[in-house]
C-alpha cells in the first residue's frame, strides 16, 4: 500500500482493515475537528449492526487508491465506537 498523503475528503466508500488486515468496515465520511476544512478523522461504518468506528487520521498507515483499502496501524479494538 502505498504512504502517500491522500485528502481524507475524497475517501468516501473505501475499505478499512487493521494493523491484522481484519475488517473494520467501510469509509461512510470524513469528520473535522480542528479546522473547518481539513477533516482529522474517519466515520467507518461496520456491516455487523450497522457500528459506527471513529479512525483518527494518525491511526492511518496507508492508503491504496487503486484497491480502494485503508490500512490502519492499530488494532480494531483500540479504535473508538460510536452510534
Amino acid at each position: 500500500m502505498s504512504t502517500v498523503a491522500v485528502d481524507l475528503r475524497r475517501v468516501k466508500g473505501f475499505m478499512v482493515a487493521d494493523a491484522e488486515g481484519r475488517y473494520v468496515g467501510h469509509v461512510e465520511s470524513p469528520m473535522y475537528g480542528t479546522q473547518a476544512d481539513v477533516p482529522d478523522a474517519l466515520a467507518v461504518r461496520s456491516g455487523f449492526l450497522r457500528r459506527r468506528h471513529l479512525v483518527p487520521a494518525a491511526a492511518i498507515g496507508a492508503i491504496d487508491e487503486t484497491t480502494r483499502v485503508i490500512g490502519l496501524s492499530v488494532e480494531r479494538e483500540s479504535i473508538r465506537k460510536f452510534l
